[in-house]
């Protein structure tokens, strides 16, 4: 197998699964399973750039690649021109019922292709400048011209923004305030005005004076926000944001108040991306299945459940992948064992010519059905572990010792302070497994 990656790329996804977490890209070639989902996502992707908005959910047991398919559908959509943002909901640092939050970890994570996070203040400054550049091609003004152009670029900005400027004024405004601060170079204004754009708390209350802006960001503001946002996204060229809202099901073990106001934010959403407020947003949630058809989930507030509703009786062969809710089948044994092949011939790619030859395919699926022993059989949960051990345990030392065999030195063990939550149940009870003589 061939791999059209990057030297950097390699690494980087080989180094996170030694680290036993989900690489942030180059995972087209780790994908086993997600073809049936491609086309419909493609689709869904060119709607959004084209002006629409999408909401989807995603649903999997632990180990089923929730994170995986985010992160693979990010991925894809960079390469399409979105930029993107991924958002871990957490009782204590997300909380979900409080979007002002929600946007301010949007805009600590933004990213595009060209710009890690967080690039919100590359968008903003780019944003800036492609204005500049569409006054200067129209040619009503002299580039030499400082005061003109600042004053054409500013009639051009109130333009572009009037939509936003209706719903989020105090959003325009500090654009404005952002504007005159960096043209004057007056930085810590400036900063200052750009954190509050952000949505961060605390900023100076004479910062917000010097743009006419007030008090911080609330929920209902936070939506004009990320409108503004996605507005400036799409006017300074990217096709517009994907969103990926991560383990939505830790609602599930809060306080039964908060339960209720986050999953009515999470119906505020869904509503408001089908009136087509957001142009440009595509917005993923994952979720376990227990989370979706649970009397603690989405179940516990009627509007959402029926907002989401899906059949899902028939055979998972037959899903559709159009869905507002699409689930990840899970690995079995093959599959598995696909992937663990792929990522040994991503491995072998510059690495000792012992690599093919002795962590062989059949070596390959012994380790797989062998770490899926040891988490009492179940498969789907031997996915992080498996490729962790795999990378970690035998394709480094076969690549850095040439005596190293892994069938004659090498023995599986699994210590529970190496194991999540999920997987420490499922290996509670388990004898060890020698894989010495697999």
């Amino acid at each position: 197998m061939s791999f059209e990656i990057s030297a950097r790329r390699r690494q980087e996804v080989v180094n996170a699964l030694r680290g036993g977490t989900v690489p942030q890209a180059g995972l087209d070639v780790l994908a086993v399973g997600l073809g049936r989902f491609e086309t419909a996502i493609d689709e869904e992707l060119a709607m959004v750039a084209s002006g629409g908005s999408m909401f989807k959910a995603v649903r999997g047991e632990y180990g089923s690649g929730k994170t995986f398919f985010s992160r693979w559908l990010v991925e894809r959509a960079r390469k399409a021109g979105f930029a993107s943002a991924e958002v871990q909901i957490s009782e204590t640092e997300t909380p979900l019922h409080k979007l002002e939050t929600v946007y301010r970890r949007v805009t600590e994570n933004l990213a595009t292709a060209e710009f890690p996070p967080s690039a919100f203040r590359e968008v903003i400054d780019g944003w800036f400048f492609a204005l500049e550049q569409d006054v200067l091609a129209s040619g009503t003004v002299d580039q030499n011209d400082e005061a003109a152009l600042v004053t054409a670029v500013d009639e051009l900005l109130e333009r572009r923004l009037q939509s936003v400027s209706q719903t989020a004024p105090a959003f325009a405004a500090a654009l404005r305030g952002y504007r005159a601060a960096t043209i004057s170079g007056e930085t810590v204004l400036s900063d200052g005005l750009l954190s509050w754009l952000g949505g961060q708390p605390h900023v100076a209350a004479s910062v917000r004076r010097a743009a006419g802006v007030r008090g911080e960001l609330d929920h209902f503001g936070a939506f004009g926000f990320l409108q503004g946002l996605i507005a400036v996204l799409r006017d300074s060229g990217y096709a517009g944001l994907v969103l990926v809202l991560d383990e939505v099901e830790t609602l599930q073990r809060v306080r039964g108040d908060v339960r209720d106001k986050a999953l009515n934010a999470l119906r505020q959403l869904v509503d408001e991306v089908h009136s087509g407020r957001f142009p440009g947003l595509y917005l993923l949630i994952t979720g376990t299945p227990a989370f979706f058809e649970g009397t603690q989930g989405v179940q516990r507030l009627a509007p959402l459940a029926q907002r989401l509703s899906v059949d899902f009786t028939t055979d998972a062969r037959f899903d559709n992948a159009r869905a507002v809710q699409i689930r990840l089948p899970g690995f079995t044994q093959e599959s598995l064992g696909e992937l663990g092949r792929r990522v040994r011939d991503l491995y072998a790619v510059g690495a000792s010519p012992r690599i093919a030859e002795v962590v062989d395919d059949d070596y390959i699926d012994d380790l797989a059905r062998a770490v899926a022993g040891k988490l009492g059989g179940q498969v789907g949960v031997a996915p992080r572990l498996y490729l962790k051990k795999l990378v970690a345990d035998v394709l480094d030392r076969v690549d850095q010792h040439p005596d190293f065999n892994p069938r004659r030195d090498y023995a599986l063990t699994v210590e529970a302070r190496e194991l999540g939550e999920v997987e420490r149940q499922a290996a509670s009870g388990i004898d060890d497994i020698d894989l010495s003589d697999v």
